[in-house]
């Protein structure tokens, strides 16, 4: 049966930002799908009253579809946060493999895409709807991450910027956030590149604030409700000013 209240997909939904912008969304009266891909953060997001919550990983196609089915169950999502995302140690491009390379790119970039694509026709029947993309600031600059990383939250950004343009018209709006630090607890998945956390430390300030997620999941509610309507395309940095140095 469909709800009656707004379905919204989040991805990541179980750790860090993606379960600060689920408590936050079903503060404001959504129903969150709650994706995530490990077993204990698929609890903590079911654990949240107005979440229906599944394991799948969105890297794959048939992680996606069964997020699509769900979503479908509910009426259709109205909000696509897509929050997940995986780091690579900082590794350049002479230290990269393709392992570490095809699964950031996976993650980050290529199921983005694929639930973009799986909720645009819903939101074009309805002639409304919006996506939040969860960039970075290392998808803005250079120095900030690793390679693939980088990579991955440069073509997020450029893919959030084209969706704006090519769906505007359509009652859209797609929009990204380029968050800095936040505590998050994420795994580097193994130890850091020294050429990349060498490069990190140049340009970190000395007098830096590490954000918390739920300042990100704040922006989020604003992009997704009705006071960001003529926000569209946009990238908003929410750093504490890191990239203002």
């Amino acid at each position: 049966m469909a709800s009656q209240r707004p379905v919204a997909i989040v991805t990541g939904a179980g750790r860090g930002i993606g379960l600060a912008i689920t408590k936050r969304l079903t503060t404001d009266g959504a129903t969150v799908i709650g994706v995530d891909i490990a077993d204990d953060a698929v609890a903590a997001a079911a654990a949240i009253a107005g979440v229906v919550s599944i394991k799948a990983d969105i890297a794959t196609v048939a992680g996606v579809e069964a997020v699509l089915a769900i979503a479908a169950e509910h009426g259709g999502a109205s909000a696509l946060i897509n929050n997940a995302g995986i780091v690579d140690r900082f590794l350049a491009a002479g230290e990269m493999d393709d392992a570490v390379w095809e699964r950031v790119l996976a993650v980050n970039l290529t199921g983005p895409m694929r639930l973009m694509h799986g909720v645009l026709p819903g939101m074009l029947a309805k002639k409304a709807g919006v996506i939040v993309n969860i960039a970075s600031v290392a998808g803005l600059e250079g120095g900030l991450a690793g390679a693939a990383y980088t990579a991955s939250k440069h073509g997020l950004i450029g893919l959030t910027k084209n969706t704006a343009a090519m769906y505007g018209n359509d009652g859209i709006r797609c929009n990204a956030i380029a968050p800095g630090a936040v505590n998050t607890g994420i795994s580097m998945g193994g130890d850091p590149s020294p050429r990349g956390m060498a490069m990190l430390q140049t340009v970190m300030p000395s007098n830096f604030r590490t954000g918390e997620p739920e300042e990100i999941a704040s922006v989020v509610a604003f992009l997704v409700g009705p006071d960001a309507s003529y926000v569209n395309g946009a990238t908003l940095v929410v750093d504490g000013g890191w990239t203002a140095h």
